[in-house]
Order: structure tokens, then sequence, then C-alpha cells
């Protein structure tokens, strides 16, 4: 593949989480794909489990808006930083359990891996900035 062949994969997977398109995501998604997300207890391997993960995000912060703020691309791989603002006006699923919403506003930011093989998405592994998330909801203390 290309690096423009990367960047319009990737470019479709951003427009997708800013759509709240889950299940134009998983389309992306390769056959025997790993999604991973380091607050989550363990990968994600069928596109349900992708799919109800980014419902859960969209179901938390049904206002979020993301965007790419910095990437790099090969002709197999993608590292992105983004950012992402949203009310927290559901329940937050974080590390397995279900966090109450608490109405306040955010900008998070992550970065996120990802192998692109045959125009899919082999391998994903998303690293959100979960500390800063917590604080500017107030659930850690001194918050």
């Amino acid at each position: 593949m290309s690096i423009a062949d990367v960047e319009q994969v990737d470019d479709r997977g951003m427009a997708a989480w800013d759509q709240h398109d889950a299940a134009g995501f998983a389309s992306l998604l390769a056959e025997d794909f790993t999604f991973s997300d380091v607050s989550a207890p363990e990968p994600f391997r069928s596109r349900d489990q992708v799919q109800s993960y980014m419902e859960a995000w969209f179901s938390a912060f049904p206002d979020m808006r993301s965007k790419t703020t910095n990437r790099v691309v090969s002709d197999d791989k993608v590292a992105a930083e983004i950012v992402f603002t949203g009310t927290n006006t559901g329940p937050l699923m974080m590390g397995g359990r279900e966090i109450p919403a608490t109405g306040r506003a955010v900008t998070g930011t992550g970065t996120y891996f990802a192998t692109v093989k045959d125009g899919k998405i082999a391998t994903f592994t998303a690293h959100p900035d979960v500390a800063a998330l917590m604080g500017q909801l107030g659930l850690l203390p001194g918050t």
C-alpha cells in the first residue's frame, strides 16, 4: 500500500469517530483484527465488541467531536494524536466499570497506533489520557 492509501483509511476511520458511525469504523477492520484500548481489560476481536466500545463513548459524550492534531504515516502504519471535546451526559465505561455522568464538558486527548493491510485496519491500539479525562470530570481527589 502507499502512504496515501494508509492516510485514506485513517481519514475514513477518524471521520467515522467524528460522525459517531461505529458501524462505519467497524467496516474498516480486517477479518482477523485486534483492537486494544489501554483502559479496557482485554483486546476486542469482534466488530460487535468494537461497535459497543465506540457506542459507549458516544453515549457518555453525545456531543463528542474528534480530530487529528498530529499524524505520522508509513506504507502500512499510522500513529496519531487526537483531541476530542464533549459533555459527559451519559454513563462512562472505563476499565470495565460504569461511571455515572458528571455533566461536565471536557477536552480529551489521546494517541493511537494502527497497522493497515490490504486496505483494512489489522491492529489498532488506543491510548486515551484517562488521568486527565478523570480529572476534568471531577473524579480524581482534589478535582
